[in-house]
């Protein structure tokens, strides 16, 4: 198999696994809560957070773990994925995320797929996705270029705080929340209110790229100073050396 089959494998599967954790434990998380829904919440997002720690670190060093398109379009941008591969790498994650909503559904006894009436709409939860895929991209691009060894953890705890201190609960992924407009459970989100939550998605993963891109560039090497003979001839012309975190 191909060094670019494994990346795509690794994408989708990394995906629907994320997704059947997210979906698989707001169903359990609702079903055991008994009507306190601070208390799904919480089961909810500490179950998305040890599983996507478990995620990234077991299938990152295949693919880079994006499971996401727009930390893929945030990759493309930074020129660290060809336009060609972002669009397999988004594609296979879109098919990856409707795969494990079937898996959570089939697990728990759900209709394989069913449309969410869950509404999140509004300029609350547009902003709010907007912010939270902006943090994600942003923590996401400092520690992979600071602590390499650390992302999956920074960016397991950033998802797991996002649930509590966004009004939508930090869906930051497009083929997560195509993915959860299929399910008719805890995690679900209408179809029709999808498109806010993908444009927001994509307006803060760009606008991360491009601020933390410039703000952890490494700064220009300082340039030797021209070496003279006598009469002040210059022997050498001044070279600089730029190097930064392109």
């Amino acid at each position: 198999m191909s060094t670019l089959a494994r990346r795509l494998v690794a994408e989708g599967l990394g995906t629907a696994l994320l997704v059947a954790i997210v979906v698989g434990s707001g169903i359990r998380a609702e079903r055991l809560a008994a009507g306190d829904t601070a208390l799904a919440l919480l089961a909810n997002s500490l179950a998305t957070g040890a599983g996507l720690v478990a995620l990234l670190v077991s299938l990152g060093p295949v693919s880079g773990g994006h499971f996401n398109p727009v930390v893929s379009l945030s990759a493309l941008v930074q020129g660290a994925l060809a336009p060609r591969d972002a669009l397999r790498y988004a594609l296979v994650q879109l098919a990856g995320g409707v795969c494990g909503v079937l898996a959570a559904h089939a697990m728990f006894g759900e209709p394989a797929l069913a449309w969410s009436a869950q509404s999140r709409t509004g300029a609350s939860m547009w902003w709010s996705e907007f912010v939270a895929t902006f943090g994600l991209v942003g923590v996401g691009i400092g520690t992979l270029r600071s602590r390499p060894q650390l992302v999956p953890f920074v960016v397991a705890g950033y998802i797991t705080a996002g649930y509590w201190f966004t009004s939508s609960t930090s869906f930051a992924n497009p083929a997560l929340t195509l993915a959860c407009a299929l399910t008719d459970t805890f995690t679900g989100i209408r179809p029709q209110d999808v498109p806010g939550f993908v444009l927001a998605q994509t307006g803060g993963g760009l606008a991360a790229t491009l601020l933390f891109h410039w703000l952890l560039r490494k700064p220009a090497a300082v340039a030797p100073a021209p070496v003279s003979t006598g009469g002040g001839a210059t022997a050498s012309a001044t070279a600089s050396a730029i190097t930064s975190a392109d």
